[in-house]
C-alpha cells in the first residue's frame, strides 16, 4: 500500500483518543516529536474531559465523539490508546475519514474483530501501525540476520519469560481490567495478551512468523492467582507452518519483578534479547560472551517518516497477524482455572499475589521449551489445543 505523503516540514495534526494510564506515554512522547516539528496534537478524545493539571499545559480541542473530533480538527492521524474492546470500532472511525492510525497493542479482542479492522483500514487506504514497540527495535532485524548466518547454528526453538509483579489494584484500574468479558462482549485482557504481549510479539518476529497465516497450532495453558476472569499466570506453545517452535511463560505474580526477555536456542549456541532494554547477549560455541545493545526506531515517528517520504512501516496489521491467532486460542480456551489455595500467598504491605517457585518456572519454560504442566507445576492442567481456521493470505 502506498500511503498519501504528507507535505515534508509540515507539523502532522494528531489526535490523541485516550490520554491517561498508559495514554499519558503517548502525550510524552507527542510532545517530543512536537519539538522535533514533526506532529501537532490537535485534540484529546477521552471521555472525562482533561484538566489543563492533568494535562500539564494549555490543552488541545477535546470531545468524547472521536469522529466528531478528526472532522473539526483535520487531523492526518490518530493514535488509539483506549480500552481493547473499542479499538476496531474507533480505528474503523478514523480509517473511513482517511485518517492514518496508531493503534495501540493488543489491536483487538478477537480474530474476527481483527479481521474486520485490518480489512476496513486496507480498504480506506489509510496507514496503520501497530503499536508493539519492541517490533521498533534495531535488535529485531539484527538478530533475525544473526539467525540467516548461522551463527547460534540451527535454530531449536524460540522461548520467551515474563515474570512481572502486579499489585490487586491494578486488576481494579478499569472495569475492563482482568476479564475476559464485559456485558457480553468480548476483551481478553491477560498476561499473555495485553501486559506481556510484547514477549509473544517478538518472539514470532524473531521466528520469522508475525503473519495468521505462518501459525499451524497453538497449546496454552492459562491460569489466576488473583481473584479475575482472566489469566495472570500463563503459558502458550506456538508450532509454526515451518516447523518451529514459539514457547511464552509469563506471570504477574511473581516473587520479583524481572526484565522480559526473548531467547533464541540454537544448537551451537543461543541468543538472549531483554527487549525492553534492547540489549542483547550472544552466546556460542568457541566465543566469547557478546554483548550488544541498540537503538530503537518509535513508531509513532516511523508512521511519519512512512507518510513523507514513504519508509516502510515497521508493524503493519498484518505482520500481528500470528499474534492475534494467539489472542483467540487464549479467548476461545476454556477460562482459566483459579490456582488452588496452596499454591499462593499475599505479600505482607504489598496489596499483591505471589506463586512461589514461578519465577524459576517461567525462566525454565522459556529455556526448555516446555509448558508448565511439562515441568511438573502440581496445579497445572493439560494443555488446550487450538488449531486456527484456514485464513485469508490476500
Amino acid at each position: 500500500m502506498s500511503a498519501p505523503r504528507t507535505m515534508t516540514g509540515t507539523p502532522l495534526p494528531v489526535v490523541l483518543a485516550g490520554a491517561r494510564g498508559h495514554g499519558r506515554r503517548h502525550v510524552e512522547n507527542i510532545r517530543r516529536l512536537a519539538a522535533k516539528g514533526l506532529v501537532r496534537l490537535a485534540g484529546i478524545c477521552e471521555l472525562t474531559p482533561l484538566t489543563e493539571d492533568e494535562f500539564g499545559g494549555e490543552l488541545p480541542e477535546q470531545s468524547t465523539d472521536l469522529g466528531a473530533l478528526l472532522d473539526s480538527t483535520g487531523a492526518r492521524a490518530a493514535v488509539i490508546c483506549t480500552p481493547i474492546p473499542t479499538h476496531t470500532a474507533l480505528a474503523l472511525t478514523a480509517a473511513e475519514r482517511g485518517v492514518h492510525l496508531l493503534l495501540e497493542k493488543p489491536p483487538a479482542p478477537s480474530y474476527a474483530a481483527f479481521r474486520r479492522m485490518a480489512d476496513g483500514v486496507a480498504a480506506a487506504g489509510v496507514a496503520c501501525q501497530i503499536g508493539f514497540q519492541s517490533l521498533g527495535s534495531h535488535a529485531v532485524p539484527a538478530i533475525r540476520d544473526l539467525i540467516a548466518e548461522g551463527a547460534v547454528g540451527r535454530v531449536r526453538g524460540i522461548g520467551g519469560a515474563g515474570a512481572w509483579v502486579r499489585p490487586e489494584a491494578y486488576f481494579r484500574r478499569a472495569p475492563w481490567a482482568g476479564r475476559r468479558r464485559l456485558d457480553g462482549v468480548d476483551v481478553v485482557d491477560g498476561a499473555l495478551t495485553n501486559p506481556l504481549a510484547h514477549a509473544v510479539a517478538t518472539a514470532l518476529a524473531l521466528a520469522g512468523s508475525t503473519r495468521a497465516e505462518d501459525v499451524a497450532g497453538i497449546e496454552t495453558e492459562l491460569l489466576r492467582a488473583n481473584d479475575i476472569e482472566s489469566d495472570d499466570t500463563s503459558c502458550v506453545r506456538v508450532t509454526t507452518v515451518q516447523g518451529g517452535s514459539v514457547t511464552v511463560a509469563a506471570t504477574l505474580c511473581a516473587e520479583r519483578a524481572d526484565e522480559p526477555y526473548v531467547v533464541v536456542h540454537g544448537t551451537s549456541g543461543r541468543i538472549t534479547f531483554w527487549y525492553k532494554q534492547d540489549r542483547v547477549l550472544l552466546q556460542r560455541a568457541d566465543h566469547g560472551l557478546e554483548e550488544l545493545r541498540f537503538d530503537r526506531t518509535d513508531l509513532l515517528e516511523n508512521l511519519v517518516a512512512h507518510l513523507q517520504d514513504g519508509t516502510e512501516l515497521l508493524v503493519t496489521p498484518d505482520d500481528t497477524g500470528a499474534f492475534m491467532q494467539v489472542v483467540e486460542a487464549i479467548r476461545t480456551a476454556p477460562d482459566p482455572e483459579p490456582l488452588p489455595d496452596d499454591a499462593w500467598l499475599r505479600v505482607p504491605g504489598e496489596d499483591r499475589r505471589v506463586v512461589p517457585g514461578i519465577d524459576a518456572l517461567v525462566a525454565a519454560a522459556a529455556d526448555r521449551l516446555c509448558l508448565y504442566s511439562e515441568l511438573g507445576a502440581p496445579w497445572a492442567r493439560s494443555p488446550h489445543h487450538h488449531l486456527p481456521e484456514e485464513v485469508s493470505t490476500r
